[in-house]
């Protein structure tokens, strides 16, 4: 498999930590979550490189801060847009149409190992497309109006996470068509799935937290503690 780039929207402003700038620019373990991710991703044996999009007033800002920390095999920094889905495909425009593989990654999943971006890739080749999940193992409740109306069977539902990993045309195929129809998805695997594409699922990592709350910071912060 030629050697694929990643791409990871970090535009989004989220600050319900209670920051005063967005979660992906927190510094933990002496750096920012933005910078623990790329160095993890490029870790990754097959990714060539990464493609940043962030929101346009700090792409300088952005630029300064990897330089300043040394953060190696960045392609591009990028304006993103309002959405995660708009930045996906902003920064989808960045990548060289020589690049057969897109890896799309949450800035803020700083706990990404090569061994999961390996698994995933190798998971697409034949139909594509993949991502990876945790499988739901506890009870499901479907409420509404703070009543519970029913209780859904768990089995085969996933949790899913990223990475994803996708041949480069088929994901900027789905983004084309969510684009042209106004169709906002919850992520890029679901794009695809509307093209009639199938998407392979492989088991990701409990430690593969998404950064939400002050308590997933505190699990990261001693997560990262613990890596070599």
């Amino acid at each position: 498999m030629r050697k694929a780039v990643a791409l990871v929207p970090a535009a989004g402003s989220g600050t319900r930590l209670g920051g005063r700038q967005p979660k992906q620019y927190l510094v933990l373990g002496g750096a920012p979550l933005l910078v623990h991710t790329l160095r993890a991703l490029a870790r990754c044996p097959s990714i060539e490189g990464a493609v940043v999009a962030v929101s346009e007033d700090r792409i300088e800002a952005t630029q300064s801060l990897l330089r300043r920390f040394r953060v190696p095999r960045v392609l591009a920094v990028v304006a993103g847009g309002e959405e995660r889905q708009d930045s996906v495909r902003l920064g989808l425009e960045a990548v060289s149409s020589e690049a057969a593989w897109v890896v799309v990654h949450d800035a803020v999943r700083p706990m990404i190992t090569p061994d999961l971006v390996e698994r995933v890739l190798a998971a697409a080749r034949i139909p594509g497309a993949a991502t990876c999940g945790w499988p739901v193992r506890e009870t499901v409740k479907l409420v509404k109006d703070s009543v519970v109306d029913r209780t859904l069977p768990r089995e085969g539902l996933w949790l899913t996470q990223t990475p994803q990993a996708f041949r480069r045309d088929l994901l900027r195929e789905a983004h084309d068509k969510a684009a042209r129809e106004g169709f906002r998805g919850t992520d890029d695997a679901m794009l695809v799935e509307r093209l009639g594409g199938r998407v392979a699922m492989v088991e990701g990592l409990a430690q593969n937290i998404k950064i939400t709350t002050k308590e997933d910071l505190k699990t990261v912060r001693t997560l990262l503690g613990k890596r070599p």
